[in-house]
């Protein structure tokens, strides 16, 4: 996601707002999204090192498995980690950080989104949890080349071919959905399946991959509109059931800008949204054992199941069925 500026403005939907607000600290627009191996070790190792050696051998073949730098540290092992301080993982993340991504400002809990999965890849690299130091920057400061003050930085960066020229990324951890934003009442309130779906009006910005999930993935003939204000203005006005845009958008305009928002549900995701990574700094010697820690969560299936449990179950935003 890019960053956006933080204009003031009134939150129109009262329950997702207060879980939104509690974390805030001012209004904000969100983005328009050497030790031997023993017992559990082993597994934890097993699965970064297996990743390790995927990556390498498609860098040898001329392939990726991400498109992160290829600076490599000499050894995925804890002790042998070049990180900012010795013994310890540096991880930061944005002053203030935000719901779902971090809950009530706190990254140190685990809770939301980035916070989870900070520690898992904290853990995968054999840091434990009281081994995890909690720095702040803003967007900016992290995107920009130069020397920084942290190991890795999560707040929704979306990986991009500009911002790989100045600093590096780790495989990518989460590839936003397309979303469902409308109102309680609505025609489309309590649906939970795309067959349900496919008589609603539903709108969407001319050009976007939103716009294309209402025909391909819900079967309907979509509303088209020059932009998403376009399409937020007509759904307030009731001239459309619903709007579709990207999860972390939907969050935003459900919370903030239409009166008694709902997300009605996420579609499946087919791969092609944008993606965020961890950032590290440009060259990083971290940076092929952080994808690696990335690649084995994904894996092992735990990365999926954060993913459900903050940006699904408790975000209020579920899986629409077939």
């Amino acid at each position: 996601m890019e960053p956006q500026k933080s204009p003031s403005l009134e939150c129109k939907s009262p329950g997702l707002c207060l879980r939104i607000f509690k974390s805030f600290t001012r209004h904000h627009v969100l983005r328009f999204w050497g030790t031997h191996l023993k017992g559990a070790n082993v597994k934890k190792r097993f699965g970064i090192f297996a990743a390790v050696v995927i990556a390498a051998g498609l860098t040898l073949t001329g392939c990726s498995s991400s498109d992160s730098s290829t600076s490599e540290s000499a050894s995925c092992e804890k002790a042998d980690l070049a990180t900012v301080t010795e013994g310890k993982l540096t991880i930061a993340t944005g002053e203030p950080a935000y719901y779902p991504w971090i809950i009530d400002d706190a990254p140190e809990t685990g809770n939301g989104f980035e916070g989870a999965v900070a520690y898992a890849v904290a853990t995968q690299l054999g840091f434990t949890n009281e081994e995890v130091v909690w720095v702040r920057t803003t967007f900016d400061s992290a995107v920009t080349p130069g020397e920084k003050s942290f190991d890795f930085n999560l707040q929704q960066f979306s990986i991009t071919e500009e911002r790989k020229a100045a600093v590096d990324f780790s495989s990518p951890y989460y590839t936003a959905p397309q979303a469902i934003v409308s109102f309680k009442g609505s025609k489309i309130d309590g649906k939970t399946t795309l067959a349900e779906l496919k008589d609603a009006k539903l709108g969407a910005a001319v050009g976007t991959t939103s716009l294309d999930a209402i025909a391909e993935q819900i079967g309907a003939t979509p509303e088209v509109f020059n932009d998403n204000a376009a399409g937020v203005s007509a759904l307030k006005n009731k001239q459309i059931d619903g709007l579709v845009v990207d999860l972390p958008t939907a969050f935003y305009l459900a919370g903030v800008e239409v009166e008694n928002g709902i997300i009605v549900g996420q579609l499946p995701s087919t791969g092609s949204g944008d993606q965020f990574g961890l950032l590290l700094s440009k060259a990083s010697p971290l940076t092929s054992c952080v994808s690696a820690a990335v690649d084995a969560i994904t894996a092992d299936g735990s990365l999926a199941a954060i993913t459900d449990k903050w940006l699904a179950t408790a975000a209020g935003a579920p899986a629409l069925k077939p």
